[in-house]
This record gives structure tokens, C-alpha cells and sequence, in this order.
């Protein structure tokens, strides 16, 4: 039943929105320059890689070195703007169609962190990951790692077509107010190095 409302809405949500998606496109090629889409890998469903697409939301700007310059630099107010209304994440809807990705479930995280997790950390990779979950309706970026993935392995525990309905009740409504984009004295959250004490 979860997998055919994430086909649902995927589709529902590519049609009705391919104009937006369009739109957006354009002006990321024409302000940002290409590649349009960002493409990351990414950890799935039992840490299994895929490529999670977005669209890009920063510059190539490098240093003298040749270094990418800090994404506090690279940021541009365009992309704030397509961060603070969860634009960059439509192209997301292709990854669900894919079967990589739920619309609700953990958020995929960098291939690093996987080694970083304790026991119980690692249990969020027990189901798909998601565009959306119930970590990012109660706090998203704003709270801590920890808080983050014990809200995370709740979902896992606790998973139900009701409560990822409710999750994406809660979405729209967090993505309307712009609540939680981004922590304090960072473009969104600071690196997971690991829980503290560990």
C-alpha cells in the first residue's frame, strides 16, 4: 500500500507540476549555469548506493587551488529561495517513480556517516529512505544529529500508511511556514562526526 501511494503521488505530482519543474530548470540553467540536476550517491534501503537527484543549488566557484570555495559562499540567494520552499527536491519525485526512495521515510544521508551510526542509528536503514519524514516535521535541520535519528528510528518502529499521511499533512505545512531549513550558523546543518560520547 505504501509503495502504490508513493506511485501515486509521484506521478500525480510530476504531471501537475511538470510546468514548475520546467520553470525551475530554466532558471537554475540560466542563473547557475549547468549541470541543472545535482547527483549524489547516497545510501538506501539496507545502506544498498543510488543516486539521489536534486536541483543544483549553488555555484562551482573555486578558489586560486582550485578548491570548491565554502557552501556559505557557493549559496546563492536563489538558491536559498529554492531551499526554503523544498523546490530543489522535485526532481526527488523521478527517485521515488524508481522505487530508490519513499515519499516518507529517513532522510538519505552521505555514504560517509554510514560508518558513523551506532547500533541503533543504523536501524534507520531498515526501510527506504525518504524525501520526507518525521524528523523533518519536528525540528528538520534545526535540532541536533542525535534527536534527528532517534526521530528517525521511532518512524521505523512505529510505521503506518496513517502516520506517513500525517507526515505529509505536516510537510506542506512546515514547507509553507519555512520552518527548520537550516541551523544556527550554518547554510543547513553542521557535518555528522559521530555521537558525542561514543
Amino acid at each position: 500500500m505504501k509503495r502504490c501511494l508513493d506511485i501515486t503521488v509521484a506521478i500525480i505530482g510530476l504531471l501537475l507540476g511538470s510546468i514548475v519543474i520546467g520553470v525551475v530548470a530554466l532558471l537554475v540553467r540560466t542563473k547557475l549555469g549547468s549541470p541543472i540536476i545535482f547527483k549524489q550517491e547516497r545510501p538506501g534501503l539496507h545502506g544498498k548506493p543510488f543516486y539521489v537527484y536534486k536541483f543544483r543549488t549553488m555555484t562551482d566557484k573555486r578558489d586560486s587551488a582550485g578548491n570548491l570555495l565554502p557552501d556559505a559562499v557557493r549559496l546563492t540567494s536563489f538558491g536559498q529561495f529554492l531551499r526554503k520552499y523544498s523546490l530543489d527536491e522535485l526532481p526527488q519525485l523521478y527517485n521515488v517513480l524508481k522505487g530508490d526512495i519513499s515519499l516518507v521515510g529517513p532522510r538519505p544521508l552521505l555514504m560517509e556517516y554510514m560508518e558513523l551510526y551506532t547500533d541503533r542509528q543504523a536501524h534507520r536503514h531498515d526501510v527506504r529512505p525518504g524525501i520526507t519524514g518525521w524528523a523533518q516535521v519536528n525540528g528538520r535541520n534545526a535540532i541536533s544529529w542525535e534527536e534527528k535519528f532517534e526521530l528517525d528510528v521511532w518512524y521505523v518502529e512505529n510505521q503506518s500508511i496513517w502516520l506517513d499521511l500525517k507526515i505529509l499533512f505536516l510537510t506542506a505545512k512546515k514547507v509553507v511556514r519555512s520552518e527548520g531549513i537550516s541551523q544556527v550558523g550554518h547554510v543547513t546543518t553542521e557535518r555528522f562526526t559521530g555521537t558525542k560520547g561514543m
